[in-house]
């Protein structure tokens, strides 16, 4: 583990699956809580000098940028190991952080003036809310780590980072990597189960819980800051809608809508996770998107040309199997895919589900993972209705050749964010976070920054 800049060794330990394997293939350190309070004291001794030098931590966060891009394979292959995504994807991850990092290093801290005349100058400005607890899931654990790393600490705040028990690794390796350019104490990994995280939000250090992770858990963590009036973000569980209107050309779209249900196995929370289809464009869709799911090649990521990994880890492995044999159940039908596939491993077949509605758990429910229900509808106004009929508000999308109409449904959507002929489309500039049960807060952009710093006001008279 990463504490007060130096490398920890603990005296338990825990096993880390590879998926591909369904075997134990490293161990990872189990942090005590005395370990624990070790890295959130570490974090608390070095704020006050990095939240005085903001040029300082513009340069370390640039420096961290570079060594994302130059040990992006290294760490990749760490990633593919531990998380089961194809290489050139985990590769691409690590990439991905980098640009996360530039982007903040070179983000505004803004001080605002709003009063300046013969009576006073006040001035409204961003202080750092201390020390961030950040605790991040198995699906892009490092990217994810980054999110909440970058913005926290160009706002001057130090941060004690957990990932996720099923993917520890690369976030070890990030604290080991970071430390080249981040003064001690200010990014501390520990590593545990969950009993870790519940020590984590009812420490007495950290002034600020970012979460990212299950709805479940997610109340938890809330419920575990409130006696302390801890800030959260919590970026939670999400259903997310596609809409195609009777004017979207299936073959035109196919494409588009297949990549964002299953890019990353289908294990993003953002992901298209059910799909409603005007009935005169259905059999095509169900079509399109089965020779698009039967076409693409699962394997074990190290592979050459393997397009999906396994399903991260067992729990979630057997869930969608379960979701799965479920909804055939129930009478659907798998247009392509339908089952586990033989041998070691999570592996699971691309999976389209047709002739299923509202009402099948697997419509109803989030999967997270490389299973898609196709829901038929004849109405417009029914089909926006049972789009938005659901806890989840995280994000969805429209799909037409007529573009400003499709925009018109699209603000209809109760989500976070609301794309036209797109999904999925993520960047750093860009808030992201959901309605209802799906988060509190958003990351990214000048608003993710703004939700790690406390606004003050700066009065100073002049009578």
């Amino acid at each position: 583990m990463t504490i007060d800049g130096q490398a920890v060794q603990t005296t338990g330990t825990f096993g880390v699956v590879n998926p591909a394997t369904g075997e134990v293939a490293e161990q990872a350190p189990d942090a005590s809580r005395e370990q624990l309070d070790q890295a959130m004291a570490a974090a608390a001794a070095a704020l006050p000098e990095w939240r005085r030098d903001e040029p300082a931590r513009r340069k370390a966060l640039q420096a961290a940028a570079d060594l994302m891009f130059a040990r992006s394979e290294e760490i990749g292959r760490i990633l593919t190991l531990e998380q089961g995504k194809p290489l050139g994807d985990a590769t691409m991850e690590v990439i991905g952080a980098g640009v996360w990092l530039k982007y903040f290093a070179d983000l505004e801290l803004p001080r605002e003036v709003i009063q300046d005349d013969d009576a006073a100058f006040v001035e409204v400005v961003r202080r750092p809310m201390g020390v961030v607890a950040a605790i991040t899931p198995w699906n892009y654990p490092l990217l994810l780590a980054i999110w909440k790393l970058a913005p926290a600490l160009l706002a001057g705040n130090t941060m004690v980072l957990k990932p996720s028990p099923f993917t520890p690794l690369s976030s070890l390796k990030l604290g080991e990597v970071l430390r080249e350019v981040l003064p001690p104490g200010v990014l501390n990994v520990v590593t545990g189960g969950d009993g870790l995280g519940a020590w984590m939000t009812s420490h007495d250090v950290p002034r600020k819980i970012s979460f990212t992770g299950s709805v479940a858990t997610g109340k938890r963590v809330a419920a575990a800051a409130a006696p302390d009036l801890k800030r959260v973000t919590l970026e939670l569980g999400g259903n997310d809608p596609a809409i195609l209107l009777d004017d979207a050309d299936p073959a035109a779209v196919a494409d588009k809508l297949f990549g964002a249900a299953f890019m990353n196995n289908g294990q993003v929370c953002s992901a298209i996770k059910r799909v409603y289809v005007p009935e005169s464009l259905y059999g095509d869709v169900v079509e399109a998107l089965a020779a698009k799911a039967s076409a693409a090649k699962v394997g074990d990521g190290f592979a050459e040309g393997v397009q999906f990994g396994p399903v991260n880890n067992k729990p979630q492995y057997e869930r969608v199997s379960e979701l799965v044999a479920d909804a055939l159940a129930g009478g659907a039908r798998a247009a392509a895919g339908g089952k586990p596939i033989d041998g070691p491993g999570y592996f699971f077949e691309p999976t389209i589900l047709a002739d299923i509605s509202d009402g099948a758990r697997i419509v109803d429910e989030e999967q997270f993972g490389p299973a898609l229900p196709i829901v038929k509808y004849n109405d417009l106004e029914e089909a926006i209705s049972r789009a938005n009929g659901t806890h989840f508000g995280l994000s969805g999308s429209v799909w037409g050749t007529d573009a400003e109409r499709a925009s018109e449904v699209a603000a209809r959507l109760e989500c976070g964010t609301a794309w036209v002929n797109t999904h999925l489309a993520l960047a750093p500039h860009q808030p992201f976070g959901g309605f209802k049960w799906s988060g509190v807060g958003v990351e990214n952009g000048p608003w993710g920054l703004y939700g790690f710093t406390e606004l003050q006001v700066v009065h100073r008279s002049k009578a």
